[in-house]
């Protein structure tokens, strides 16, 4: 075996030596870096400079050589809406419904998300019973795959599932929630804040046990109410790790897509269509003119994370300072 093993591991040495014997150990070391650097190139840096190429360009073909330069005709091809904040008129841009619907799920699943998973990892800090058993049976979601999430939801919510069957056995009639608009969106983001909130719970209660517990006795020695100790003590030394999770939040909202695509595939209409499903679907299953559009708001949607992801950074960077 070693016989077979050595003259391998000589070729292989090889370039490593050159780069030594040239470049000295510095080169030894980007002789070392190189093949990943050549992956991080291939499949990152690649992509990126070509999806602003698309960005720039249009035509009927998706071969760059036959994409006549538009400049930044696909960004203002965006702004063709009468007016964001009026839904109806933006009913026709599909672009702007996938927008309009992303903010409302955002805010709605970062609200609910954060709020319950406060509100359990405080419960979960106190010595109730089975608390162990409790904290993994709220995470457990976690740990499952976000198109098996969608998939096990979607069979409970069908007209013959099990919450229908469940109504109608107590004289209710069944509903079809998921072709309901408004219930699909509903349903949509009690889905993903089901499947998150454990990840949450878990770093806010990291967040409660790393406060002093010598705060809590001389607030006990004071005969402070618990709310009062909740509102006074445990909210303004919980608020820097509160602050990470609400940035944490917002990037994963916004970056929502496996979930609610395998849940209700953006219906009925496009009711539950958010960004990224608006990206993949006019990039990859529109018209090869229309990739310049997905490859402009692919960008404008990188913006959004770039600036939420340094708010993430600042706060962390507050909290470590104090």
């Amino acid at each position: 075996m070693l016989s077979v093993l050595n003259p391998i591991m000589r070729i292989i040495e090889i370039p490593f030596a050159i780069a030594q014997r040239t470049f000295g150990l510095r080169g030894q070391a980007w002789a070392f870096l190189l093949p990943n650097l050549l992956l991080f190139g291939t499949f990152a840096f690649f992509p990126i400079v070509l999806n602003f190429i698309y960005a720039l360009t249009g035509g009927e073909n998706i071969m760059l050589a036959d994409r006549p330069y538009v400049g930044g005709g696909n960004f203002t091809g965006f702004m063709n809406c009468d007016s964001f904040l009026d839904v109806n008129s933006c009913e026709r841009d599909l672009f702007w419904r996938a927008v309009w619907n992303t903010t409302w799920f955002v805010s709605l699943q970062v609200g609910f998300m954060v709020g319950f998973a406060l509100l359990t990892a405080v419960i979960l800090n106190r010595d109730i019973l089975a608390r162990g058993f409790f904290r993994g049976v709220f995470f457990f979601p976690v740990m499952l795959s976000p198109v098996v999430v969608a998939l096990v939801w979607k069979w409970v919510l069908q007209r013959n599932g099990i919450l229908n069957a469940g109504l109608e056995s107590m004289g209710f009639e069944s509903f079809n929630w998921l072709l309901d608009r408004q219930w699909a969106f509903a349903w949509s983001v009690f889905l993903s804040v089901w499947a998150h909130m454990g990840f949450y719970t878990l770093i806010l209660l990291a967040g409660l046990q790393a406060i002093p517990r010598d705060v809590y006795e001389a607030a006990m020695m004071d005969r402070a109410s618990p709310w009062r100790v909740f509102r006074r003590i445990t909210l303004p030394l919980l608020a820097p790790t509160m602050l990470v999770v609400l940035v944490l939040a917002l990037i994963k909202g916004v970056q929502t897509f496996d979930e609610v695509y395998a849940f209700t595939g953006g219906g009925p209409g496009s009711a539950t269509t958010l960004i990224i499903q608006y990206i993949y679907e006019t990039g990859f299953a529109g018209a090869p003119r229309l990739l310049g559009l997905a490859s402009a708001a692919s960008i404008l949607l990188a913006l959004v994370l770039i600036v939420l992801t340094l708010l993430q950074l600042w706060f962390n960077r507050r909290s470590v300072n104090g």
